[in-house]
């Protein structure tokens, strides 16, 4: 079990819990030092001189105190003398042994001392002093309580309590633009731009935020640089394109054949061009609606049959209304079909269920073809990476980038694996909780 916590807020509440608890601790001690203990001292000082009034005219052990002076002397300062057989009747089994006391007493008093002292209702020491082993004295202390050092306690309590507060609402206030700038980084990783973050707090953490907002207006520049970029070239290729398409009708009946592959050419270009725009293409523009992903799958499936294929659908029912941008998920779910046609010449297997515990849907689209090897599939959601040989190479290497881009924008995962009797499964999981 890990003590120490990781995060900076939880270090900076830790140690100034420890840093509190030993100054607590030290303070406690020096008061008990340098503040109860002298006090019980000259508490016992006092006692001892007491008992030596007492006994003053005792010099030996087999002297016994007139009843008519203790009487008197009971009645003057309080204290009172009984011997062992009375001391009982009188309280003594009600008081505690305390050793502190008994080596403090006996040192005052030149020889060995019990020390005993009651709680109850009055606070009294009971002393068997060595002058009179056979007698126990019996001083009573008023105004001193237990209850009287409960405020040190209270003090140490309220102390330590609003120390910890203080320092986790310091350690708080210092944290929440870290939260910020962890959440803006995120929203900046998943390819959306966040508004500037506001640049407060200490001077390290104003420094750090205008940084990051100077990264994110580049990143954004840059983001639409090159969306202008791609959009001009795109434009610029399909002009010639069209005029090659409008060229290659000129062709005559017996050049046919070079007709068929020029057009097959200009739509595998215009194919790729337009993967290259929806790479680019903010679907964060969409807007977020409740819909039912089971209605998506089949729309695409119904489109997708007219490919002569057998496509098998596994759709849970009833699924749980998912917060999705529409067109943007119907682009990841044709680009799941897409690829699985692409790559295989069996049945495609589309299925969707919901996962409670974690609170997402799924889609999931398996193929029969020869899947991919276990260490390339990592890298195929980056862009412009091809598939093993196995199962070709063609296209621009950008569908599963697109859909791993939406699907981040969605706060969802994406993960494949090559299934046990054949084929690649690629499933897809988004949450049930609308996120910004």
């Amino acid at each position: 079990m890990r003590l120490f916590p990781r995060s900076a807020f939880g270090q900076t509440v830790f140690l100034i819990g420890i840093l509190l608890l030993i100054n607590q601790l030290v303070s406690y001690l020096s008061v008990v030092y340098y503040v109860i203990k002298p006090s019980y001292q000259q508490i016992n000082h006092l006692i001892a001189k007491q008992i030596k009034v007492v006994f003053i005219d005792v010099e030996h052990n087999d002297v016994l105190l007139s009843e008519e002076l203790t009487t008197r002397f009971q009645q003057a300062t309080g204290i009172e003398v009984y011997t062992d057989a009375t001391a009982p009747l009188n309280g003594l089994n009600d008081a505690s042994y305390y050793p502190y006391f008994s080596d403090e007493m006996s040192i005052e008093l030149g020889g060995p001392a019990e020390v005993r002292i009651a709680q109850n209702s009055s606070y009294a020491f009971w002393v068997k002093p060595p002058q009179a082993p056979q007698y126990w004295v019996k001083v009573p202390l008023t105004g001193l309580d237990e209850t009287d050092f409960s405020p040190l306690k209270i003090y140490v309590f309220v102390i330590g309590f609003l120390s910890v507060a203080g320092g986790w609402l310091f350690a708080r206030q210092l944290n929440r633009p870290l939260q910020g700038l962890q959440q803006a980084a995120l929203k900046v990783g998943r390819g959306e731009m966040p508004e500037p973050l506001p640049e407060h707090g200490s001077t390290e953490i104003v420094a750090v935020t205008q940084a990051f907002n100077r990264m994110a207006k580049g990143i954004s520049q840059l983001e639409k640089d090159r969306a202008l970029l791609m959009a001009g070239v795109s434009h610029d290729l399909r002009t010639p394109l069209t005029r090659i398409r409008l060229a290659s009708e000129m062709v005559s009946e017996q050049d046919s054949w070079i007709k068929e592959g020029i057009v097959s050419d200009i739509e595998d270009m215009n194919a790729i061009i337009d993967q290259f725009i929806d790479y680019i293409r903010h679907h964060k523009e969409e807007a977020l609606h409740e819909d039912d992903l089971n209605l998506l799958v089949q729309e695409q499936i119904s489109a997708d049959r007219l490919q002569k294929r057998e496509i098998n659908a596994s759709l849970y029912e009833p699924l749980p209304l998912v917060p999705l941008r529409r067109i943007a998920i119907k682009r990841v779910l044709n680009n799941l079909i897409e690829n699985a046609l692409k790559y295989s010449d069996g049945a495609i297997e589309v299925s969707t269920g919901v996962e409670r515990a974690s609170r997402k849907v799924y889609v999931q689209v398996r193929d029969h073809g020869p899947g991919i090897p276990e260490h390339e599939m990592q890298r195929m959601f980056e862009p412009f990476a091809q598939g093993d040989t196995a199962r070709g190479s063609g296209g621009s290497g950008l569908g599963l980038a697109i859909i791993k881009k939406i699907v981040d924008m969605h706060h969802g995962q994406i993960s494949m694996h090559n299934h046990a009797y054949g084929g690649l499964v690629v499933t897809v999981y988004l949450p049930l909780t609308k996120t910004a």
